[in-house]
């Protein structure tokens, strides 16, 4: 009986979600795919990156970790908040303001020239295709949960229900959707902490004050300085204008909607980690201790909440995992159809729309093998972080704010940050998939990015010297 519930509820879920998506009208322009007409108001855009970034990662992640760490992970979370809000004051209104930009490949084209557009544009494809890996990694984890199915059968499912209303509403039925996913999930988490301390955690304030110290002071005696320092450089960098949230800064109605929907999404995540990691707190003495830290949150509301409440718990998780993995898919097809197809073929409104289409179905189907490969949803995402920031960040950040950017600097940098950030990564996540265990969960950030940073310095004055700016 509790599964056929949870799969009446699931499909009662999928049919609500479609029919949201359908008010969202299909996209029948490639504009209304891409970037919704640059016409998306503050709180769809606010409930948009909420959705987006409170997905596995900041929700069963943090959860996880708050049960091993304590509120250690709140002041490394503090790291992606103030990137929120510094980008929300100093980029995303420089990013609005320019003209004929569909993805942040068009802004590199615009600073640096196509050969450095094409460039971005690939690195962009990678990183959301890995970062949807992980979203779908995790979904398929919460319907093998749910159903008891095989983790193929899992995966497919996640994949297929949110490409179908991806691949024809585009970003405005993505945006849509993740406003109404941000609003139930949030809702409902902070009230699944209220229920916990109420009925299950004994002792009150001081019980839970004991538990929360004790679990803090195990993380910091736990992780060195240098962990710690490589986690806030990567939860400050590793998102930062990632493809679905520089498609929303594009597509927003001004520049104000833009600055004021990435200041209050850095301030909502201070509050979101807070009560993630105390709800880990919270499991301390309710959950074994050598539980997997992606399955803490699962088992907490299972032994604790009745079967229908948990039932509910899980769809509306899956609901966020469908809202990161819809931006990322349709990120994903954006970039690849506006910065590789159209600098050679698909330059009619009407072929790029169609390879958008096919691009995110493509891009599913890649993301759905690879997320076997996925150890967790923490560490997944930090090796995403490990490539990102290195391969796109310098260039994207010093063309922005130089007078003269050259493009020999901005290619080596995207290459060096690649190679070196993605070599370090392979090898962690194949060391990770062998069974071993790894100290240090961000080796290729740090690294990565002072060699791509000193790629472009070095590309900066070769070309500086040779002189020109060829494009």
């Amino acid at each position: 009986m509790p599964v056929v519930f949870s799969a009446v509820l699931v499909i009662g879920y999928v049919v609500l979600l479609i029919a949201v998506a359908a008010r969202a009208r299909t996209a029948r322009e490639y504009e209304d795919f891409s970037i919704a007409r640059r016409s998306l108001p503050l709180a769809l855009v606010f409930g948009s990156l909420c959705a987006t970034y409170v997905g596995p990662g900041f929700s069963i992640g943090f959860v996880g970790r708050g049960h091993n760490s304590g509120f250690l992970f709140l002041f490394i979370g503090a790291a992606y908040a103030l990137q929120n809000i510094l980008v929300g004051l100093l980029v995303a209104p420089k990013l609005r303001e320019l003209k004929g930009c569909y993805t942040l490949g068009d802004v590199v084209g615009q600073k640096y020239g196509t050969r450095c557009q094409v460039l971005a544009g690939i690195i962009s494809v990678l990183l959301c295709t890995l970062f949807s890996a992980v979203m779908i990694s995790a979904g398929g984890r919460i319907l093998q949960n749910m159903l008891g199915v095989p983790k193929w059968i899992a995966v497919a499912l996640v994949a297929v229900v949110t490409t179908s209303y991806t691949t024809f509403g585009g970003l405005r039925a993505s945006v849509i959707t993740d406003a109404y996913h941000f609003a139930l999930h949030a809702f409902l988490f902070a009230g699944i902490l209220l229920y916990e301390l109420v009925t299950h955690f004994q002792g009150g304030a001081a019980s839970f004050a004991r538990e929360a110290m004790a679990a803090t002071t195990q993380g910091f005696e736990t992780t060195t300085p240098l962990e710690i320092c490589t986690f806030i450089i990567a939860f400050l960098l590793g998102e930062t204008l990632i493809p679905p949230y520089a498609n929303l800064a594009l597509a927003s109605r001004t520049t104000n909607v833009s600055r004021a929907s990435f200041v209050l999404a850095g301030c909502f995540a201070v509050l979101w980690f807070a009560v993630m990691i105390a709800l880990g707190v919270v499991a301390r003495p309710l959950i074994a201790g050598d539980t997997s830290e992606d399955y803490i949150l699962l088992k907490l509301v299972k032994a604790t909440v009745p079967h229908a409440g948990y039932a509910l718990m899980l769809v509306m998780l899956l609901s966020v995992i469908l809202s990161s993995l819809d931006s990322l898919l349709n990120a994903g097809a954006v970039v690849f159809t506006q910065d590789i197809l159209r600098r050679f073929t698909a330059r009619q409104d009407r072929a790029a729309l169609l390879a958008g289409r096919y691009s995110t179905i493509v891009i599913a189907a890649v993301a759905s093998g690879l997320a076997v490969f996925v150890p967790t949803v923490m560490k997944g995402l930090l090796v995403c972080y490990g490539i990102w920031a290195p391969a796109i960040l310098p260039a994207v950040i010093l063309g922005l704010w130089s007078k003269r950017p050259r493009p020999l600097a901005a290619f080596l940098s995207m290459i060096v940050g690649t190679v070196v950030g993605g070599a370090v990564g392979i090898v962690f996540l194949m060391y990770q998939h062998q069974g071993h265990v790894s100290k240090m969960e961000t080796p290729a950030i740090v690294p990565a990015l002072i060699c791509s940073l000193l790629a472009y310095l070095i590309g900066h004055h070769i070309q500086r010297f040779v002189g020109g700016r060829e494009r």
